[in-house]
């Protein structure tokens, strides 16, 4: 049975959604990274309602989101120094630390490993919502597994709805991408998923920090396992500019409705197929910006078109985050 799902302001909402989070149900709040599906991360059977709503493997941990960086103590237990110093630098913010948890997290939220991700989010309605329910949500993205991560509460009522309560307004996602994931429990601090805090910017708190390379037999994080993100239309990635006119003009050959997905100086206006102008869905004229708009764009073009050709961002800082979902997306195709 399907239940109805409405999307309620945080004025209008709060102390109804505060009170489904008591009453061991799950609610969608936005962050700046991405919208979040929450439940009481003390509660395992609550969080158990996350798995099922999304259809998402219970082997696939979740990531608690706090309040105040108090409440860390309460999901952890031996903070290293180099942890206190990343949580200094940049929470709230788009990063999780992974950490030791503690007795009080249940084994739904951490796959049953002995380490819990957690999040401090910047988004004044995410910690509003959060200290009103007085309990750390374990919160993945609010999409039914595999698809799109929301970057609105269109996308998650459009994806979600009959599967969840209710929605927490909070406009557009300023980030646009999960948050960045480093593991503070290894002897190197490694990042299982890149995001808008990069390498370059945790190595000015630590000594040193690695991206994680190799091959993954437990998941410490979510997003590392599975496939991500995924549009429901074929998606490739174009190693340059004229391949992917190229491809463009094949697959309308093929009888195809292809867009291109690209930053504002690829592939201009001017260019011509047959004097018609090709579908391209802008995402700015920065990183910055392609990384806040490429799952919107993602959606929009899932919507529009039948096939997808997305921009390589390269593999340097933010555009290495962004590549780290498009690639996931597509299922690594490339041309």
């Amino acid at each position: 049975m399907t239940m109805q799902t409405k999307i309620v302001s945080i004025e209008q909402g709060l102390d109804e959604a505060a009170e489904l989070i008591k009453n061991g149900d799950i609610v969608v709040f936005p962050t700046e990274t991405v919208y979040g599906l929450g439940a009481n991360a003390f509660d395992g059977n609550a969080v158990r309602k996350i798995f099922e709503a999304k259809g998402r493997p219970m082997d696939n941990p979740l990531i608690a989101h706090i309040a105040d960086i108090s409440w860390i103590d309460k999901l952890a237990v031996d903070v290293s120094d180099s942890a206190k110093a990343v949580i200094k630098a940049f929470m709230p913010g788009p990063i999780t630390v992974i950490l030791k948890r503690s007795k009080a997290v249940p084994d739904e939220v951490t796959a049953g490993l002995d380490t819990v991700g957690i999040r401090f989010p910047k988004h004044n309605v995410a910690r509003q919502f959060i200290k009103a329910c007085g309990v750390p949500l374990a919160a993945p993205s609010a999409n039914t597994s595999t698809k799109i991560s929301p970057t609105s509460a269109q996308h998650v009522f459009e994806d979600m709805k009959g599967r969840i309560p209710l929605i927490l307004q909070g406009g557009e996602c300023e980030v646009g991408i999960e948050s960045t994931i480093v593991d503070m429990t290894v002897d190197v601090p490694t990042i299982l998923r890149p995001g808008a805090i990069t390498a370059d910017m945790l190595v000015k708190v630590l000594d040193k920090v690695k991206n994680f390379d190799g091959n993954i037999i437990v998941a410490k994080a979510p997003g590392m396992k599975y496939k991500h993100y995924a549009p429901s239309c074929e998606m490739v990635v174009a190693s340059s500019e004229d391949k992917a006119i190229f491809e463009y003009g094949r697959q309308v050959g093929l009888q195809h409705n292809p867009v291109i997905i690209a930053k504002n100086d690829y592939v201009p206006d001017q260019i011509l197929l047959n004097s018609i102008r090709l579908n391209v869905i802008r995402l700015g004229a920065t990183d910055e910006e392609a990384m806040r708009n490429i799952y919107a764009a993602m959606h929009e073009a899932q919507d529009k078109y039948d096939y997808i050709i997305c921009q390589d961002f390269g593999d340097e800082g933010l555009g290495a985050s962004i590549m780290n979902r498009i690639n996931k997306a597509s299922g690594g195709k490339r041309i």
